[in-house]
């Protein structure tokens, strides 16, 4: 370990007061670093995982595309598509994806009409129309007498999926800060 050498300041106030916020910081690391917000850990036999799948239209209008801050995006048609547990939906066109989801149909791309009339002012230019794709993971649970729905993540829908299919307990982890999330999953074997 190095010593830290302190030029001798003018003022013997400046140098304790420094090395009084040297200290304080320290320790207030140290005490940040000891009351991280760790999630509750609850165990359930009843869940199922969701993945809200969603396909978008949109295009962007701009007076001029230099300037940032005059673009605007403008959303059309969209389509979405519930995943549960990974099973394949009725409704499923393709799939399953990498991420083991399935997607709906495509929504209908905007026609020139809908583009024109998007327009604000006549002079305004507009890129072509983009296809977005968006997931929504969730996870729906039994404890304590309660039903609730959490948002979730990919990872905790994969490893939920995969514990539905063999019928495993699952020990859900909450995220910091509370009951708000779910940030990890774990199977529980029986």
């Amino acid at each position: 370990m190095r010593a830290l050498k302190i030029k001798r300041l003018s003022a013997p106030w400046l140098a304790l007061g420094l090395a009084g916020i040297a200290v304080a910081s320290l320790t207030g690391c140290q005490e940040a670093a000891t009351r991280l917000p760790t999630g509750a850990d609850i165990t359930t036999e009843t869940y199922e995982a969701t993945a809200t799948v969603t396909y978008t239209w949109q295009v962007e209008y701009a007076r001029s595309f230099d300037k940032a801050q005059t673009i605007r995006r403008q959303r059309f048609a969209s389509t979405s598509l519930v995943n549960r547990n990974g099973v394949q939906p009725d409704l499923a066109v393709t799939g399953p994806d990498d991420k083991g989801l399935w997607w709906p149909e495509l929504p209908p791309r905007p026609t020139a009409d809908e583009l024109e009339s998007g327009k604000q002012f006549t002079a305004e230019l507009r890129t072509d129309p983009q296809l977005l794709k968006s997931v929504d993971y969730a996870i729906t649970f039994d404890h304590d007498g309660q039903r609730r729905t959490l948002p979730t993540n990919e990872r905790v829908y994969r490893t939920a999926t995969k514990a539905a299919t063999s019928d495993q307990t699952l020990e859900l982890t909450y995220g910091p800060g509370g009951e708000q999330v779910i940030a990890a999953a774990q199977p529980i074997a029986d």
